[in-house]
């Protein structure tokens, strides 16, 4: 990070028991969850739910900001199904995501436009590039 850069905000969180019946509290206390395995029978989320939530709602805000700087307002009902894939090969777990986008009126190459720059600018996009197989598709 370059001395230019702008601390915007930093969120806090205390995570104890791991994926295994864990829980996770923000320091502000507006997240308090329960954790369990990905698929298994426990009654709290799993940290790959919590990725795909947070992304899909920061690419949401990149493809605003997108849209905005082409003039273009983004329609009422845009969506994005985000799917995280938790993958294990030869002993070693990675992710694998995909990020369907629905802009539901919007001209489809303008509508690329946004996704593609969404995509270039939103942070976990940004921190992911490079890291894990990711498909953006506008559905």
């Amino acid at each position: 990070m370059t001395q230019a850069a702008k601390l915007i905000y930093t969120a806090s969180t205390h995570t104890s028991g791991g994926r295994h019946d864990g829980i996770s509290r923000s320091l502000d206390g507006r997240l308090d969850v329960k954790l369990s395995p990905p698929g298994g029978a426990g009654i709290g989320t799993n940290p790959e739910q919590l990725f795909a939530a947070g992304w899909s709602a920061c690419f949401e805000g990149a493809m605003e900001k997108a849209a905005r700087k082409r003039e273009i307002v983004l329609p009422r009902k845009s969506a994005i199904d985000a799917e995280i894939d938790l993958l294990l090969e030869d002993n070693t777990y990675s992710l694998r995501a995909r990020l369907n986008v629905s802009l539901p009126g919007l001209d489809p190459e303008a509508a690329r436009a946004i996704i593609d720059e969404a995509h270039l600018t939103c942070p976990y996009s940004r921190a992911v590039r490079g890291n894990i197989d990711v498909t953006v598709a506008l559905i």
